[in-house]
């Protein structure tokens, strides 16, 4: 009987060092590299982001955490571009920006929305090491 009690204690320990182990794993940092999808590139390197959309572009600055369930919600900007030449005295129309969402395995979902007027700009879907498609404006 206290071999069998032994065994289950054991045994117990034993998941509970696997289960922490899977949820440190989780949280962390955004991982580095190239992400893409559908009309959107993001490029994520040690302490910042840069994206790349159809007709704009942004810029995450700080650390890129995650939490244990692979969550983020993480401040930028986002930039709205246009086409045709730009002229010397144009200046570019940056907004702050969040940018949340989450991380499974190598698929990523991100939403990003204009901090000063709370506007979605959208959800997108991104795979990690994918190049994204993005047509820019002409």
């Amino acid at each position: 009987m206290f071999r069998k009690m032994e065994l289950l204690l054991l045994f117990v320990a034993g998941l509970g060092l696997i289960l922490a182990h899977d949820s440190q794993a989780q949280s962390g940092k955004v991982p580095s590299g190239r992400w893409g999808g559908q009309h959107i590139n993001l490029e994520v390197s040690a302490n910042s982001a840069a994206i790349e959309y159809d007709c704009a572009h942004g810029a995450i600055q700080g650390p890129l955490d995650i939490d244990a369930q692979g969550r983020f919600k993480l401040k930028g900007t986002h930039t709205i571009e246009r086409g045709g030449p730009v002229r010397k005295d144009e200046s570019a129309s940056t907004r702050p920006a969040l940018y949340t969402g989450s991380i499974e395995g190598e698929t990523m979902t991100l939403t990003v929305t204009l901090s000063d007027n709370n506007e979605e700009v959208g959800t997108f879907k991104l795979v990690k090491g994918q190049t994204g498609r993005i047509f820019k404006c002409m």
